[in-house]
Parts: C-alpha cells; sequence; structure tokens
C-alpha cells in the first residue's frame, strides 16, 4: 500500500485579518469589514426592532467570533478521513485545522452580554470539544451617581463553573464604553487561584477611545475585537487623524457615558426591556 502524501498548500495555514490602521496598541484590533459594518449600521438605526435586532447580533457575532477562531486559536496538524477513504487510501485530509483540545470559556455578563455569549458558546461547541467548553455567567451592570455617570459596576453574583487553566477567555459584549464592566469581569478572573488563562478576549460590536484606554491600561493583557470605533463626539482635527493619534482628544461617550454615534442601550434593545 502506498504511503499517503500530504498536500503542502494546507501544512502552514495563513489569515490575514482585515482591520483599521489605528495607534492603540497591538492588542486592539478593530475591523475593516464593510459586510459587518453594514449590518452593524442596520441594527443601530431606530427603525430596527426585534425580531430583526437579534437576527442581526446572530450574524455579527457569528462572523466575529469565526475572525477571533482564526486569529487567535492554537492549530494542530491533522488526518481526516473522507467518504472517499473507502475507495481510495488518498481519501484523507491533511493539513493545519483548529486544536479541538483547546479549553474554551464564553462569559455571560447578563444582560446585553447574554444573547452575544449564547452564540459564542454555541459555535466553540461545534469546532472545539465540546467537553472543554463551557459558558459562565457574571450578573454585572453599570453603577451611576445622581448625575447619571458611571463611577463603577454592580456585580450581583457570578457562576464560574471551574478552571480557566490554559484556558480561552471570551468576553462577548456589545458595548465598550467606559470600560468598568470589562475591567472588574477581568478583576474576577483574575483574582482567582486555579490557574492562569491562555488568553483574555473582549469582542465588541462598537468600542469607544475612552474604553480602550481604560482596559488597556488596567489589563494590558486583554485582547480586544471590535466592529466599529466611535469618537463621534471628537472635533473634525481629531476625526480626520489616524485614531490614537490625539488619544486624549477624542471622545466617544456623551455626558451621560453613551456612546455616540452608538446605537442606544443595548441590554434594552436586545430584551425589549427599557429598564
Amino acid at each position: 500500500m502506498s504511503k499517503v502524501v500530504a498536500d503542502a498548500t494546507y501544512s502552514q495555514l495563513r489569515y490575514q485579518l482585515s482591520e483599521i490602521e489605528h495607534r492603540y496598541g497591538k492588542n486592539v484590533h478593530i475591523l475593516s469589514d464593510p459586510f459587518l459594518l453594514s449590518h452593524l449600521a442596520l441594527l443601530c438605526s431606530p427603525e430596527t426592532h426585534q425580531p430583526t435586532i437579534n437576527q442581526l447580533v446572530e450574524t455579527i457575532y457569528s462572523n466575529l467570533v469565526k475572525i477571533l477562531i482564526n486569529c487567535e486559536f492554537p492549530r494542530k496538524k491533522m488526518s481526516v478521513k473522507t467518504r472517499m477513504a473507502a475507495l481510495h487510501p488518498e481519501g484523507v485530509f491533511q493539513g493545519e485545522l483548529v486544536d479541538p483540545e483547546q479549553p474554551s470559556i464564553s462569559v455571560n455578563l447578563a444582560r446585553a452580554g447574554t444573547f452575544p455569549s449564547h452564540i459564542c458558546y454555541n459555535a466553540l461547541n461545534y469546532i472545539l470539544d465540546p467537553t472543554i467548553v463551557r459558558q459562565d455567567h457574571i450578573s454585572i451592570n453599570r453603577a451611576t451617581d445622581s448625575q447619571e455617570k458611571v463611577v463603577g459596576t454592580n456585580v450581583a453574583g457570578h457562576k464560574i463553573g471551574g478552571s480557566v487553566k490554559n484556558a480561552m477567555v471570551l468576553f462577548p459584549d456589545p458595548m465598550g464604553a467606559t470600560g468598568s464592566t470589562l475591567v472588574s469581569a477581568l478583576d474576577i478572573y483574575k483574582s482567582r487561584s486555579d490557574g492562569l488563562a491562555r488568553k483574555y478576549i473582549a469582542l465588541h460590536l462598537i468600542v469607544t477611545p475612552e474604553y480602550l484606554k481604560k482596559v488597556t491600561k488596567t489589563h494590558p493583557d486583554l485582547i480586544v475585537y471590535a466592529v466599529r470605533l466611535d469618537r463621534g463626539l471628537s472635533s473634525a482635527d481629531v476625526l480626520s487623524s489616524i485614531p490614537g493619534t490625539h488619544w486624549d482628544k477624542e471622545r466617544g461617550l456623551n455626558d451621560k457615558q453613551y456612546i455616540v454615534p452608538g446605537g442606544g442601550g443595548f441590554g434594552e434593545i436586545l430584551n425589549n426591556s427599557f429598564v
């Protein structure tokens, strides 16, 4: 029997991310993706309501988690028999695939992150060994003062289902506004003594310069993926510059610390519950 020879084409895959130029640091990735930007623009429109909202969120996050896996997850060389193996010994695909033995966690940051986390959790279960994939839950919301400005977070409780050792820990949270939620969530995971995660990765629809400044300073190991950067309250000069060039002058939050242009409160529109 002749030895099956692997096609060198698939022995080492290259995947090139399409992202905008910026000066926020190497761990920040703001996509340059017309397909996702178009879906996000429709999602943020005041004319868009349920159930279209959930359909758009599912489309965007399904693509976002695919991009994330291509860029960040480890791969291994594998051999997989095809249906043609019964007729030809060459009926075996050999090449680099996503390592199915990579432990992974999707974190539900209730309530805006509940549906996005479910989408990511479901996607991970199909490409990895489901026995090492889980979904954790943190009940968290922004804490505001009498002027409705964010002063921190309120954590009502959390369910963390085991070790984070060597795990890819995903935080699918639609809006990266002030950064308080992500900082608090990361603080919870990093305070545990059951091992170190392989990577912490945030997946957002929209981020602001204020968010990026806070999370990159507080948790510089956090990797950020976002469909769009919103800095709409910046001056015309700043808006004409490469993002991050005048970081201290960039502004994407209004006085109540909602994102502009933004899309409104995603916890509200996703759940059709405006409280």
